[in-house]
């Protein structure tokens, strides 16, 4: 019996048919996240007025676009910051599919900046071929970082929604400390405050080249993810790895019993993944819109997170990930610039969250009426 046979006779449906579509239809979903955003919208007025003194209500809706969008320059910044999430989040994708939980974006996205800048800062030759390498150092230790997880689930059966978490910390001290030594990552003390943790600046040669558009400008990193989550798509829906790691995600038994190698696909799609947040991480060092073409404390700044968030909202689906990161880079640019209205840093924040909060609440609520409505069409027929 085929792969294909095994597998549509014994996976169980994630749904079950005709609920599905009467759950999940594109005015339904539509509506919901409108209701959701709207209502956070609300709920972020409301924090502005009344915990700002400087801030006013009328003003949250008008600014975050302006933010985001409309005001010169911002679009651009916008896309800049969506490049790292859709990275990402595309990792994320990756293993979610393969039935694994990967929770540690943000320590793999910093080990690869980590790697990029090591090498960025000392690689000679010919820019192009510089900046290639120094990508290609941040995929592998992003990689390396997400395999040590993997490894650990499928040869000692440690859980990698555990390992993933834990070592994100690990990630953070460690990047931490080769900021704090010469050898490694910080920079001489000619030219810096000598509390200041950074690195040397990438030259300017080995730097990801900027675009300016219509008075925008941003890095090409933003094309090379949407070609890359265009792969991705193509990958899983219209490949047989993509076949099989679908498999591996929705019935593990299965797919053993398919003669898929379990562990096989599944530390290579935790390689997968983490090496997608670190070539974020190197993206964010080489392209200029984080920490200024060099390596600082707390470089993640939570992109990590976002791409994972991202994924979730746009539930593992590669294209529809492409405007997800647009919408949540939009999101953090257009509220952190609440900043210059007045607002405080920390309402400015919370109002980030709460946004972000609402883009979670949908697919959510969808799973649940999916996940009802299919017990009791079960419970219906026996």
């Amino acid at each position: 019996m085929s792969e294909t046979a095994v597998f549509e006779s014994e996976v169980v449906p994630e749904n079950v048919p005709g609920e599905r579509s009467k759950a999940a239809s594109a005015l339904e979903v539509l509506a919901l996240y409108a209701i959701c955003l709207f209502g956070a919208l609300a709920l972020a007025a409301l924090l502005v007025e009344f915990g700002s003194d400087k801030g006013s209500w009328t003003s949250v809706y008008t600014v975050i676009l302006d933010g985001a969008i409309r005001r010169p320059g911002r679009w651009g910044l916008t896309l800049g910051i969506t490049a790292p999430i859709l990275l990402v989040g595309l990792g994320t994708t990756v293993s979610g599919r393969a039935g694994l939980v990967n929770i540690g974006q943000e320590g793999q996205l910093v080990v690869g900046a980590g790697f990029a800048c090591y090498v960025g800062v000392r690689i000679g030759g010919p820019g192009p071929i510089a900046i290639v390498v120094a990508l290609a150092c941040g995929i592998i230790g992003g990689a390396i970082w997400a395999g040590i997880a993997g490894a650990l689930r499928f040869w000692r059966n440690v859980p990698e929604v555990l390992t993933t978490l834990l070592m994100g910390i690990v990630a953070s001290n460690l990047v931490g400390w080769g900021l704090r030594n010469r050898f490694l990552l910080l920079a001489p003390p000619e030219g810096r405050a000598n509390r200041n943790q950074v690195s040397l600046p990438l030259a300017k040669s080995h730097r990801i080249p900027r675009v300016e558009l219509f008075g925008n400008e941003f890095p090409i990193s933003i094309v090379l993810a949407v070609g890359l989550a265009i792969v991705v798509w193509l990958v899983l829906g219209r490949t047989v790895v993509g076949f099989r790691l679908r498999m591996l995600g929705r019935n593990a038994r299965t797919a053993r019993r398919a003669g898929v190698n379990q562990k096989r696909y599944g530390i290579g799609a935790m390689l997968v993944s983490g090496g997608f947040a670190g070539l974020a991480g190197a993206v964010m060092l080489a392209g200029g819109d984080f920490g200024d073409y060099q390596l600082v404390a707390d470089f993640g700044a939570g992109i990590g997170f976002a791409g994972l968030l991202a994924a979730l909202v746009a539930r593992q689906r590669a294209l529809v990930l492409i405007f997800v990161a647009f919408l949540f880079a939009g999101l953090r640019s257009g509220s952190g610039f609440l900043r210059a209205t007045g607002v405080s840093a920390r309402i400015a924040d919370v109002v980030q969250g709460t946004l972000v909060l609402s883009m979670l609440l949908p697919p959510a609520i969808l799973y649940l009426r999916a996940r009802r409505r299919a017990i009791a069409a079960t419970s219906a027929r026996t």
